[in-house]
């Protein structure tokens, strides 16, 4: 995989000039909204004016399809930002073949197959799918956004929030691992009883600095030091300090599952401010060289 310095040469060259054009185009539509504020403020004084009721009652036709147009200006450039530098982005990773769709998701099923969220999950949602081949693994993920009823209050709690990765390998390997977050044990309890209940139990990692941010539970006959090399170990606890995301792994069978939480949409654009900076750029690349990073590291050694 490309480092962030190759990244930062690549975002000069080929994603600001991209960014800065459509800079433009926000600015084109800021200046748009501004003068439909005047032109609506005109017509409703007019309207007040003639004081006709007939008269103001045409004039709303024209006031609602303006309206409409302009909402449609705004999708239509949110819309678009996103696909745009996501492929520029994909462009820039070498490692397989990609195919991006803007409105997929990771189905629900293969998310409920990770075992690691303990949940129905009744509200699923999602978008940006992004799947293909790193190696000779085929991948697939997304963004995704899982809710669930809470038995407390009458409303929706967040189960999980961030982008999930699926990851199919030809080689199976034995039994289940799951690698979750330490300092959220408290509220993973429904998913560590559900790991014991299939026989799995806590083993503890090879590496003292994995093991003060991660808990393993692996059932007995699983191979979990062969699993993840000592580079990935380095850099999954690096990403977590550096970011203060938390990371979930399951692998079962001949899949492997990945989840990085996100508090928010990746790479979505603003409309009132400037969209030209790396740093709205970069953690969306960071997130995805993470986790081509683990599957390329997994397909190298196994």
């Amino acid at each position: 995989m490309k480092r962030l310095e190759e990244f930062r040469i690549y975002y000069n060259h080929t994603i600001h000039p991209e960014l800065v054009r459509l800079e433009r185009k926000r600015r084109r539509l800021l200046w748009f909204m501004l003068l439909s504020v005047f032109v609506l403020a005109g017509l409703l004084l007019l309207e007040l004016f003639i004081d006709v009721f007939f008269l103001s009652l045409l004039m709303l036709i024209p006031i609602g399809l303006y309206i409409i147009f302009l909402g449609y200006r705004i999708r239509q450039f949110i819309a678009d930002f996103k696909p745009r530098v996501i492929r520029l982005i994909l462009d820039f990773i070498e490692v397989g073949q990609f195919e991006y769709k803007s409105n997929g998701v990771i189905p629900k099923a293969d998310f409920l197959k990770s075992r690691i969220f303990a949940t129905s999950a009744p509200s699923y949602q999602g978008e940006d799918h992004i799947s293909g081949k790193i190696g000779e693994v085929e991948f697939a993920m997304s963004e995704v956004n899982v809710k669930e009823f809470s038995k407390v209050r009458s409303r929706l709690n967040y189960v999980f929030r961030g982008v999930f990765l699926n990851a199919h390998f030809d080689n199976k390997f034995r039994g289940a691992i799951y690698i979750l977050p330490e300092k959220y044990k408290q509220y993973l309890t429904r998913s560590i009883k559900q790991f014991t209940r299939q026989g799995a139990i806590p083993v503890e990692a090879d590496e003292d600095f994995f093991e003060k941010v991660f808990m393993i539970y692996a059932t007995p006959d699983a191979p979990v030091y062969s699993l993840l090399s000592r580079e990935v170990q380095v850099m999954l606890v690096n990403y977590h300090f550096r970011t203060g995301k938390e990371i979930y792994i399951s692998f079962i069978g001949g899949e492997m599952y990945i989840a990085v939480t996100e508090p928010k949409d990746l790479l979505e654009p603003y409309l009132f401010r400037s969209n030209v900076s790396f740093d709205l750029v970069r953690e969306f690349y960071e997130d995805i060289y993470l986790l081509f990073s683990i599957v390329e590291d997994f397909d190298h050694h196994h």
